[in-house]
């Protein structure tokens, strides 16, 4: 595959925190880049093969590479850095100035955002499991442990939402599909009825509902348009009836989703870890 760039990351932990600042060069999407990525580096002996490989690059490309790094030791980050590239770094950019004005020492612990011990991580474990475990109606039992449960028809993202949620914030997000028997009754599910404040809807244009269901289920009356359709706009108005607050997911990104819906339920701060 050819590429105009690569783009380096490198970190002594997982490297989803350099992976998510590099999320950046997705504002020129005109770049063809080709990313490689270094987890792990806690020793010198790797910290020398990421340097050897990114040199290469650089002569490969004609271009010096682009490097984003998450290293916390700082003669690893001075070693990295005498390599000719442009760098990204997490540490000298944020947390070098932070540690500045608090006065304070930075901790040197790897994997501090992202560790196993930390109570944010257990509650995204916590999360996790709850969201999977009430996915699609799957069960009633717990539904009170719910911090919101999302609503809408079939495939229009509630499972792929309530998930986001759960790994990212921790949120214990359960979902329930709408399907005909409550557009005949014109009514929720008898069960969420109970929690009227934790609902939350989602829609999606039937055209791409279409879509969707035709890669899972092709030629079926389940994925036609018109059935698309009509199941739309009986879940808008149903949801309309019961005073569900809902939103179109057409084409918003996940990330999207799931920033209005804390929005709506107002979880309070809490660590992410």
């Amino acid at each position: 595959m050819t590429h105009d760039r690569s783009v380096f990351f490198v970190s002594d932990n997982t490297g989803i925190t350099a992976e998510s600042i590099g999320h950046l060069l997705a504002h020129f999407p005109t770049v063809k880049l080709r990313q490689l990525r270094f987890p792990f580096i806690d020793t010198l002996d790797k910290l020398q093969v990421a340097i050897d490989r990114i040199k290469e690059a650089s002569v490969e490309d004609g271009v010096r590479p682009i490097v984003v790094m998450t290293l916390v030791k700082p003669e690893f980050r001075a070693k990295l850095k005498q390599v000719d590239a442009m760098f990204l770094d997490l540490f000298g950019t944020f947390i070098d100035p932070l540690a500045s004005e608090l006065g304070l020492e930075p901790s040197q612990g790897v994997g501090i955002t992202h560790g196993a011990a930390s109570q944010g991580y257990n509650n995204r474990i916590d999360a996790i499991n709850f969201s999977l475990g009430h996915d699609d109606g799957m069960t009633n039992s717990g539904l009170e442990e719910a911090e919101v449960i999302l609503v809408g028809v079939s495939r229009c993202g509630k499972t792929p939402t309530s998930l986001y949620l759960a790994m990212q914030f921790g949120i214990k997000a359960a979902n329930y599909p709408l399907i005909p028997e409550d557009f005949d009754r014109m009514r929720l599910p008898a069960v969420l009825e109970n929690y009227p404040e934790k609902l939350y809807g989602l829609s999606i244009s039937p055209e791409r509902l279409h879509s969707v269901r035709s890669e899972r289920r092709p030629n079926s009356f389940y994925a036609s348009l018109d059935n698309c359709r009509d199941e739309v706009a009986k879940a808008e108005d149903l949801m309309k009836r019961a005073g569900v607050t809902w939103i179109d997911s057409t084409h918003r990104s996940i990330e999207e989703l799931a920033t209005v819906i804390l929005q709506k339920i107002r979880v309070p701060i809490r660590q992410y870890g």
